[in-house]
């Protein structure tokens, strides 16, 4: 933008200025004063360059020409806090568009030159990221700026003409309104003016202060009367103005800082009301008069004045102007405020949720009306943001017809112009093609206003009354501001909710689509996001299933919110699946996995439950890193929590990991959850653990039994039961998380029913460490498949069994084992105390042996090798025919 001067040509610029930008300042700014003027111009600015925040300098009196910070917006308080002073005769950017009365567009990258010391400032207070820009208007009043307004964005692109535009106009509307007469608008002050006061009221005066203040030094002068109204012990005044712009109430400070400045600038004699806030907490209303002293050379030197207290004037004045108001004056009164009230809600408005209930909790009751319907545009129609005052059926209706249509709502948004019909007869004279839908919605008044923004029709909105109205000047441009202020607020917001949904969609589609159908276990899992306006999280579940009927639990939480933790997570659970099918021991695959934690950086944390699931044994090993312990639930009802060291976070870890063994019953429940679901900023998660354990006292015992469970199939009992285990998820949640709203972390739950492979499925054989072993491995298997019925299986299975018992006992070492698992696929295991590893390998033509593997991969399904406490158990699978 460059430091173009102000005080040249603007009425091109002025030009490009929408008329909806007018209307917005001249609707709008009417109501507002001191901070909140201030705080309202800040927002617009920051809004209409899609800024990353934004300040506002005042200019302070007497020495130094510094400038002060009154208002600030979206910036951190550590790096508003470096700017709280900028030296008037500086070379940042608020400094130079003060002191040159022009905009002022600098990059922010080495803006570290000239930032204000002040005290221990951190690092990144005093730098921006490459790109960054600050583009800073001088605040124009009628003598000369009175302040600067700066917006921090993050694209380096200059502002375009129309942004320039009002970046100009808003400057000057707000330093005309500083510049002005210092007393509060109506409503916010002592009434009648100065003359009213003294005319008409008698003046309780129990003091009056005497000030003497250089203007040059900053030094200042008070007598004792002065001190006991300000409430400052006597002895304790170090003489300085700044103690006594302290006091002065920070909404009240602008337009008294504006008003002595303009009193130096035009030599007049200085006149204002304004609040005091005492150290001793109570507020009083003052009015001070004070005289310009000029030197020799007619240089303003000295003020000197009084000040008195005229807080029971101001009270008695408030008591009069309530009396005179009028029920006109309370309603316009209330309707500001609720405007006021709209403004500050779009502001906060993250989702287009938010947006519209924001827009009928405010717009609705200020206007009176029965209906409030917003839309977005789509293609060639108008999608439904939200509604009130219609049925689904009629708004369903409204949302077919084509935007390029004959109907109001659409003609809006092609000549982006409102439209205002007073009843139904004028809306069925000027369409009489849909004539029937005023009596379809109920209502008999509409106000159809175009929704713009960033120069384009995104979509619509629609207030109607319950009756017949005659929309006044007012109301008509009340309304169109409204909309653009929603507008805005809308389009803001559908960025954001398009952002997270793809973002939730990434974490959704890390975890897994559905849980695994398995003998051993049946599951039943839930993720909940964190409530609204968190980012997603990086909690996670899986179900994997092993050789030999047993099964993998898991479930983690990578610390932190945002996309790089989902992506962190999705990474670790493909970790987690990777080394489940090396059929890791539980503290080995956790060692394993801190180290791909660990290798991710040192920001990288997360914490992790393995739990593995042995249906031949009932037997349970458990590992934690950092992560709750299980719940585990007895067939009786009885909770109970392993109690084991939970060892550290992955990433902070040093190994070995603990680990906990453990016999289940048969039926028994298995509960992993993440600490979202138990722990909070309110809630100790010792305590959610003891809330969960009852939770679950109260909802276990409530699954029906076999014969009384409507779920059941041919074969299924309530343990096989995956609807009830989605019936526990459900009660759970809705106990201990009885509202997302507001909840700060995600949580992951997983509820786990186990089953006991039955002992009539389950053989086992010793064998000897001689080369008749293989033999004895088929009569085994042959007599047991027969008993099976399973005699289809059994050339193969025999050939596998004596494939696996002749690699033993050529290259390994007894004790030999051979056991037959009977459940969904029918599995051949033969374990040796041998901890070598076979592999295939590709033998040649003339290689007499080596091709052993090489069979047992071709005619099995799925085979593999897996360490035991006692060395190696090599395992196959053969799937089994379905029951016809």
């Amino acid at each position: 933008m460059g430091e173009q001067r102000a005080h040249g040509p603007r009425t091109v610029w002025a030009d490009q200025v929408s008329e909806e930008r007018r209307r917005l300042l001249a609707e709008v700014g009417d109501d507002l004063w001191g901070i909140e003027l201030l705080r309202f111009a800040l927002e617009q600015a920051v809004a209409d360059l899609a800024g990353l925040g934004g300040m506002i300098h005042l200019g302070s009196p007497g020495h130094g020409g510094g400038l002060r910070l009154a208002v600030t917006s979206g910036l951190p308080p550590a790096l508003a806090h470096v700017w709280e002073r900028v030296d008037g005769n500086g070379p940042l950017a608020p400094a130079r568009a003060f002191r040159t009365a022009a905009p002022v567009r600098v990059s922010m990258a080495n803006a570290a030159v000239g930032i204000p010391q002040q005290g221990s400032a951190p690092a990144e207070a005093r730098s921006w990221p490459a790109g960054t820009t600050m583009t800073a208007v001088p605040l124009l009043g009628p003598g000369g700026p009175v302040g600067a307004l700066s917006i921090v964005t993050a694209s380096a692109h200059e502002p375009s003409p129309a942004q320039r535009a009002f970046l100009d106009l808003l400057g000057r509307w707000v330093g005309e309104r500083l510049g002005r007469s210092s007393a509060p608008p109506p409503g916010s002050g002592p009434k009648g003016g100065p003359g009213a006061a003294g005319s008409h009221l008698p003046r309780h005066l129990e003091t009056i202060g005497t000030w003497d203040w250089d203007i040059r030094t900053g030094d200042a002068i008070w007598n004792d009367a002065m001190l006991t109204l300000l409430g400052i012990e006597p002895g304790t005044f170090d003489g300085r103005i700044e103690t006594w712009m302290a006091l002065v109430h920070p909404e009240d400070l602008p337009w008294v800082l504006a008003d002595i400045d303009e009193a130096i600038r035009a030599g007049r004699m200085y006149s204002t009301e304004y609040r005091v806030c005492r150290p001793d907490g109570t507020t009083v209303w003052v009015r001070a008069r004070g005289r310009l002293l000029v030197d020799e050379n007619g240089e303003p030197a000295r003020m000197i004045g009084t000040l008195w207290d005229i807080t029971k004037t101001h009270d008695d004045l408030e008591a009069i102007a309530d009396q005179r108001t009028g029920q006109t004056e309370r309603a316009a009164l209330e309707r500001s405020a609720r405007i006021k009230q709209l403004t500050r809600a779009l502001a906060e408005a993250v989702s287009v949720r938010d947006v519209f209930d924001a827009s009928a909790e405010h717009i609705l009751p200020s206007f009176g009306a029965a209906g409030l319907m917003l839309t977005f545009l789509e293609g060639d129609h108008l999608r439904p943001v939200g509604f009130t005052g219609y049925s689904q059926e009629f708004v369903d209706r409204v949302t077919r017809i084509p935007a390029s249509a004959g109907v109001p709502i659409s003609q809006t948004l092609r000549e982006r112009t409102p439209m205002f019909i007073n009843s139904v007869e004028e809306y069925i004279e000027r369409y009489p093609e849909t004539a029937d839908l005023p009596a379809a919605g109920g209502k008999k008044a509409w106000a159809f206003l175009p929704l713009i923004a960033s120069g384009r029709a995104v979509g619509s909105c629609v207030v109607s009354f319950a009756e017949p109205r005659q929309f006044t000047g007012e109301e008509r441009n009340l309304l169109t501001t409204l909309s653009g202020l929603v507008a805005q607020a809308m389009e803001r917001a559908r960025l954001y909710d398009r952002e997270h949904t793809r973002a939730q969609e990434l974490q959704r589609g890390l975890l897994p689509r559905g849980l695994p159908d398995l003998p051993a276990v049946t599951a039943a899992a839930r993720y909940l996001p964190a409530g609204k306006d968190m980012e997603v999280g990086g909690d996670w579940y899986d179900v994997i299933p092993l050789s030999a009927d047993r099964v993998a639990l898991v479930i983690g939480d990578v610390m932190g919110h945002g996309v790089a933790e989902a992506a962190t997570m999705g990474r670790l659970r493909t970790a987690v699946r990777t080394l489940a099918d090396l059929e890791l021991p539980p503290d080995e695959l956790l060692t394993h996995l801190n180290d791909v934690v660990s290798d991710l950086g040192d920001d990288f944390y997360a914490t992790c439950l393995y739990l593995v699931y042995d249906a031949t044994t009932r037997s349970c090993v458990v590992t934690r890193a950092g992560h709750p312990p299980p719940a585990v639930v007895h067939p009786d009802g009885a909770v109970h929590f392993p109690d084991a060291d939970p060892n550290s976070p992955l990433g902070a870890a040093t190994p070995p990991f603990d680990t906990v063994r453990m016999e289940l019953p048969e039926g028994s429940l298995l509960v992993l959850y993440t600490d979202g679901l138990v722990e909070s900023a309110t809630l100790d998660i010792d305590q959610g653990i003891a809330d969960l354990a009852k939770a679950l006292g109260d909802t276990v015992p409530g699954i029906p039994p076999a014969a009384a469970c409507r779920h059941q199939g041919r074969d299924a009992t309530p343990l096989h039961c995956a609807e009830c285990l989605e019936s526990v998820c459900d009660s759970l949640t809705a106990t201990l998380l009885p509202g997302r709203q507001g909840t700060a972390d995600d949580a992951a739950l997983l509820v786990v029913r186990t089953h006991a492979l039955p002992k009539d499925d389950i053989a086992t054989w010793p064998l000897p460490d001689h080369p008749k072993a293989a033999r004895e491995a088929r009569e085994h298997v042959r007599a047991q498949l027969s008993a099976w019925h399973l005699d289809d299986l059994s050339m193969t299975t025999e050939l596998l069994a004596s494939e696996l018992v002749g690699n033993v006992v050529r290259h390994a070492k007894g004790p030999i084992h051979l056991r037959l698992l009977r459940s969904a696929v029918l599995t051949c295991e033969v374990s040796d105390g041998s901890l070598t590893t076979p592999r295939i390998r590709r033998a040649a033509d003339t290689d007499e042996g080596g091709r052993g593997l090489q069979l047992v991969s071709a005619i099995s399904h799925r085979w593999g090798t897996r360490y035991t406490d006692t060395g190696k158990c090599i395992w196959t699978e053969q799937p089994l025919q379905p029951a016809l």
